[in-house]
């Protein structure tokens, strides 16, 4: 059992190091592509060259590119840190775990929802093939798809937070259920982006589940249809739609940065499209690097779920290689 769980981590840490290290090296040598010096962004277009040298020499601004790329690469290996802001100075490992509770809590409603919103609409149309209620579920999702995510957020406030005041146009309350409240629109937006592949995946997963032989063997068996929809279609269904949800993990918190600015959230969104304004390297490349790493978390604990739905992946992950070998021959 040891053995395997070891085999099982150095797998799962072999898929993750190139995966981080290229997401490490592209931020790094990307943003030194983009315009703008951030000496400049700090002190401002009055600056004389003699400030802006000095400050160039105390950011390390003014070293080869070599260096200033291996001083980067230390950091991130030895303190899990990308450095010192350019702008404000604090470590940006600091900087990112006070802005990720409110990012990762919207990114796991956002899933939440689009569970809910799939799943009952999937389920009604499979079940109801070539009907009115199959028609409408296969007309909605290519809508939804057409709509840019912040254009879906600026219609979510028209409707629920300016017309009707169910909910707040933006930012996050402090009041007993308030951040709950002024997370359900941003959450909601990201949602409806994120669920319209989610629903035609599983509507043409259920129906070829529901077409399949043990389904009219357990129904002439006379168990209750409620039991073999449930317990059976839509458990054989899930696993091509929760390998869907893993892939559209980066689309989901892209869009959830995104969705950020619109409803004025001040989460890792909103630090990010502020460092980038101001040219602030490490802060940008830190949260690239947890955005990249909780995508690989993500997509990991998808891996881990598929198995739990589909016993045949997990006799497969944790069979010997050399027996598998010696069967093959």
């Amino acid at each position: 059992m040891v053995r395997r769980a070891a085999a099982a981590a150095g797998r799962a840490l072999a898929r993750v190091v190139p995966v981080v290290l290229g997401v490490v090296i592209a931020v790094f040598f990307l943003l030194r592509l983009v315009p703008g010096d951030p000496a400049a962004m700090i002190l401002g277009e009055r600056a004389t060259p003699e400030a802006l040298a000095a400050l160039r020499a105390e950011l390390g601004l003014d070293q080869p590119l070599w260096r200033q790329f291996s001083d980067f690469l230390w950091g991130v290996v030895t303190r899990f840190d990308t450095g010192d802001s350019l702008v404000s100075g604090v470590p940006t490992r600091e900087l990112i775990l006070a802005k990720a509770p409110i990012s990762l809590g919207l990114v796991v409603f956002a899933v939440g929802l689009a569970v809910v919103i799939a799943v009952p609409l999937a389920l009604a149309a499979a079940l109801r093939k070539d009907g009115w209620a199959d028609h409408v579920v296969r007309v909605l999702p290519a809508v939804f798809m057409g709509m840019p995510l912040f254009w879906i957020g600026l219609l979510l406030i028209i409707v629920f937070a300016v017309q009707l005041q169910w909910l707040p146009v933006g930012g996050v309350g402090s009041g007993p259920g308030e951040p709950l409240r002024s997370l359900v629109l941003p959450a909601l937006a990201v949602a409806l982006g994120l669920a319209p592949p989610l629903v035609r995946s599983l509507r043409a997963q259920l129906l070829e589940v529901l077409q399949s032989d043990f389904v009219t063997t357990l129904r002439a068996a006379r168990i209750p249809e409620r039991t073999i929809i449930w317990r059976h279609v839509v458990r054989g269904a899930a696993l091509p739609a929760l390998t869907l949800l893993s892939v559209n993990t980066a689309y989901l918190i892209g869009g959830t940065l995104v969705v950020e600015q619109v409803f004025g959230i001040n989460g890792l969104g909103t630090l990010l499209f502020q460092s980038i304004g101001s040219r602030d390297f490490p802060v940008v490349q830190g949260i690239a690097l947890a955005c990249a790493l909780l995508v690989v978390l993500v997509t990991g604990l998808a891996g881990a779920a598929s198995a739990a739905l589909d016993p045949r992946l997990r006799r497969a992950g944790s069979a010997d290689p050399r027996s598998r070998a010696g069967a093959a021959r």
